[in-house]
């Protein structure tokens, strides 16, 4: 730049005692305390990011005795633990999106095992067009319990609601204690069965 050039004259350079004083700490504002206030406490509910200024002893005094949640009820308090679990943000529950559900891709699950996919446009429908599109089998991941019923049963982890089912009757008219003359073991095996069984419909597979 130019001595002679008009902008020159507009730059300005703070003085050394001005940048001091400015740089130089605030004072505590605890009452009747000189010390400088280095160390930032938070002034409480409803003034999030606003500070008091303390020394280091105040600051140790203040926090023992500071509680954010002063003055709210239990409810309100649990009320408040539970939307920071989202980050205090709107949430909405799942299916609740009409747009998304009248999609022409959306998908009906039917009886817990099958999957029938819309296909308005008829790229993926069987028989030349007639009927509706095939039905694919659902990936299933057992529970142990649910693995062990299916053991119980005598049945494959991909057996449909219909085979549980038949199944299930045929297990129950084999091992009723009618059919065999109160046997103990029978009784046993007969229970397990309709144990089993209810697992199974409680988890959506029949």
């Amino acid at each position: 730049m130019r001595l002679d050039s008009k902008y020159f004259d507009r730059i300005r350079t703070r003085r050394k005692r001005e940048q001091e004083a400015e740089q130089a700490p605030p004072t505590c504002q605890w009452d009747g305390c000189d010390k400088k206030g280095t160390h930032r406490a938070p002034v409480g509910r409803n003034a999030e990011g606003q500070f008091f200024l303390f020394c280091f002893e105040h600051v140790k005094d203040y926090n023992k005795g500071y509680n954010y949640f002063s003055g709210l009820s239990d409810g309100e308090i649990a009320r408040y633990q539970k939307e920071a679990i989202t980050g205090h943000r709107p949430t909405w529950t799942v299916g609740v999106n009409k747009d998304a559900k009248n999609s022409p891709l959306h998908s009906e699950v039917r009886s817990g095992a099958y999957t029938r996919v819309r296909d308005p446009f008829g790229f993926v429908k069987e028989n030349g067009g007639k009927g509706s599109g095939p039905r694919f089998p659902q990936a299933r991941k057992l529970k142990s319990l649910e693995a062990k019923a299916f053991d119980t049963m005598g049945l494959a982890a991909n057996a449909t609601s219909a085979e549980i089912k038949s199944k299930y009757k045929e297990l129950v008219k084999k091992h009723h204690p009618d059919a065999n003359g109160g046997d103990r073991g029978s009784e046993e095996r007969f229970r397990a069965v309709i144990q089993a069984y209810q697992l199974l419909k409680q988890n959506g597979f029949c």
